[in-house]
């Protein structure tokens, strides 16, 4: 069984809850007590801490799989600039393996097997520095050393306790949950489900409209890129083959390819593992000739030798005038405090 198909049934058997994971119980319970006690470790010891001299805001999860934690990164870049501020990232960057760490990505001389699929992404799309490292206090105090920054955005690291926070966000993927409600390996959860009552902000990404269970963030395709020319289409005038392939690297496929169905499309629809790497031959015989639709994190690692009909579709955050209030509010009296 491949990769992508293991990974699919293990997320299949935790969000429709098969009943033979209750084998993996006393593991489950042991993985909730251990991730319990190291955050409480931490939170009674604030001198293991580092704390950031800006604020820092921590875009995570709890959950295994795709919970839209990038285009909510990308989401809060744009609104930090529109307030003028300058804004750094931090990331692991995982599946990247650059020559060392820290390591500040370079958009135009590093490729994904150096920086990672989203941190490189954000570095391009976003236009802001990104230091990837997996001790992000080091990212932290790296990207300050050398950029004039105002304030930190950490994708992913909602689990890094030794990374303080100023606001964490906690992000859910709307129609899965938390799936069966349990820790690893019995369910998908990195933390027990009572975390969410702690975060600041609950994001359920895939919902219509803002409940008490968190607030609703939508994923809007906008555009068609070509990955090799750079030429951008809307939606509205694609004009060509609705017939397609597609394809998806990402912790939620099915998410990409019910977009591409909204939008009238006929796709052959390929899952590939989350942070899946390609080979030109691979792909090339995948689409044999066909248009290639695949997403945006996918298509960083396809730029180097993309055929001319492959196309990545951009989609964009949606979040609510409430969010964003409720955010505006956080952060002021976070920057009005002395740090």
């Amino acid at each position: 069984m491949s990769a992508s198909a293991w990974q699919q049934r293990l997320q299949n058997a935790w969000y429709q809850g098969a009943p033979g994971l209750c084998l993996l119980r006393p593991l489950s319970l042991l993985y909730a007590r251990v991730a319990q006690q190291r955050r409480q470790n931490y939170l009674s010891s604030p001198e293991r801490i580092w704390q950031s001299p800006v604020p820092l805001i921590v875009v995570g999860n709890i959950t295994l799989g795709g919970t839209g934690k990038t285009p909510m990164t990308l989401w809060l870049i744009d609104w930090l600039q529109a307030r003028g501020l300058r804004v750094g990232v931090v990331s692991r960057g995982y599946g990247g393996k650059p020559p060392s760490q820290p390591w500040q990505v370079d958009p135009a001389r590093d490729g994904p097997e150096v920086a990672g699929d989203e941190p490189l992404l954000i570095a391009r799309r976003g236009r802001v520095p990104v230091v990837i490292d997996a001790n992000r206090p080091r990212a932290c105090r790296h990207l300050l050393a050398r950029e004039p920054v105002d304030i930190l955005i950490s994708d992913d690291g909602l689990q890094h306790y030794a990374l303080g926070r100023d606001i964490e966000l906690a992000m859910l993927d709307h129609q899965r949950g938390v799936g069966n409600a349990r820790c690893l390996p019995e369910g998908p959860l990195r933390e027990p489900a009572e975390r969410l009552q702690s975060v600041d902000l609950v994001i359920r990404t895939g919902a219509a409209a803002d409940s008490d269970q968190g607030y609703a963030m939508t994923l809007e395709p906008t555009h068609l890129v070509n990955i090799r020319s750079g030429e951008s289409v809307a939606i509205a005038n694609w004009g060509r083959d609705m017939k397609v392939v597609a394809l998806a690297g990402i912790g939620h496929p099915q998410r990409f390819f019910a977009s591409l169905q909204a939008l009238g499309f006929s796709a052959e629809c390929h899952a590939f593992a989350d942070h899946a790497e390609y080979t030109a031959l691979q792909l090339q015989a995948l689409s044999a000739g066909r248009p290639l639709l695949m997403t945006e994190k996918d298509a960083v690692k396809c730029r180097e030798f993309a055929a001319e009909n492959w196309w990545y579709l951009r989609v964009d955050a949606q979040l609510s005038e409430a969010f964003a209030s409720r955010l505006n509010t956080l952060l002021a009296a976070i920057m009005a405090q002395p740090r």
